[in-house]
């Protein structure tokens, strides 16, 4: 049914403008996610990451929730656990529009939305009330922190410190954003003694809540290894491995300004992520994976690669809602009877 509802929906959702459609999208599951048949994946698909346990490999990727207007709604759909965020200290409307474009043939976005956020203030209300309702989802929840646009590079520590100290009594576990393409700069503290600097804040902000780092599948394996090992000397729990893209395969999003994502990001993103599975194995770092995730095979090959979760975004706009289920379905069929 919900296959068969998603079916139909899809063709007047693509014809609307990309962002116009997905603040459509958030607010029906905000407003009547309570509806949504459940699909609990299977108790054999439990993991521990950090100390947290996921009743699923199979989580969602921040960006696409990104304020947790729809947070009690994601596991309903079979997510293990779910990402919101980017988050910001101070309200920000993001870059200028139209930024978010669709390859619907290849499955694929660009955007460069630039952390429009509704500041931390706000969103610390919603998750307040979501909680004293009772509404809260009985799966993790990661929140997912940035910087303000106009903060310094040199007081970035204090954005995500401000960000970590009230953020970490609702979250699961936290991460700390220095890989997306489309804030000036915010790619360059991902370098080594920048990262130490602002992870040291984030942590100590962060009490005993796990801190994990997304990191980029751009980065040259010198400057990525550099970053893990000033991850690992921070004491991060975790990392998250690829954000978007600058890359334009096959010519598809050429002269727009952000970050590509979808199946076309697959092939780009897997090897990055093997890269850092490779450093974090030696640092005793579990790595989530992220990257063009759009089907169960696609799932499967970063848990085969090592990884110890994936999560998803773009995949659910084009493959549907049931995406999370198939993939738990399809681990679950792995396992045998």
């Amino acid at each position: 049914m919900l296959s068969l509802a998603y079916s139909l929906a899809k063709p007047l959702l693509f014809a609307l403008d990309p962002e116009r459609a997905h603040t459509l999208t958030l607010t029906m599951v905000e407003r009547f996610g309570g509806l949504l048949p459940q699909h609990p994946p299977d108790p054999r698909l439990a993991v521990e990451i950090a100390g947290v346990s996921f009743p699923s490999p199979v989580g969602l990727a921040a960006g696409l929730d990104k304020e947790g207007v729809a947070l009690p709604a994601w596991e309903r759909l079979g997510f293990g656990f779910t990402e919101i965020g980017t988050i910001t200290p101070k309200p920000q409307p993001g870059n200028a529009k139209p930024r978010i474009h669709r390859f619907p043939e290849h499955a694929t976005l660009v955007n460069s939305m630039g952390f429009p956020s509704e500041g931390a203030d706000v969103v610390l209300a919603r998750l307040r009330s979501l909680r004293a309702s009772g509404k809260w989802p009985s799966t993790p929840v990661g929140i997912n922190i940035g910087k303000n646009k106009d903060t310094a590079p040199d007081d970035a520590h204090e954005d995500y410190a401000i960000c970590a100290r009230a953020f970490a009594p609702f979250a699961d576990y936290l991460v700390v954003n220095v890989s997306s393409p489309n804030t000036p700069g915010l790619r360059a503290l991902a370098r080594a003694d920048s990262l130490r600097k602002l992870l040291d804040a984030a942590i100590a902000g962060a009490n005993e809540t796990p801190v994990f780092v997304k990191v980029s599948p751009d980065a040259h394996p010198d400057d990525l290894e550099q970053s893990i090992d000033a991850a690992a000397a921070a004491g991060v729990q975790g990392v998250v491995a690829a954000n978007t893209t600058t890359t334009r395969p096959e010519g598809v999003g050429e002269g727009l300004p952000g970050g590509l994502s979808g199946r076309l990001l697959r092939d780009i993103a897997t090897p990055a992520i093997a890269r850092t599975l490779e450093l974090c194995t030696t640092r005793a770092l579990p790595v989530i994976g992220v990257g063009g995730v759009s089907s169960p095979a696609d799932a499967m090959a970063l848990l085969d690669l090592g990884c110890a979760a994936v999560q998803l975004y773009t995949g659910l706009i084009f493959e549907g809602p049931t995406l999370p289920s198939r993939i738990n379905s399809a681990l679950a069929a792995r396992l045998g009877a």
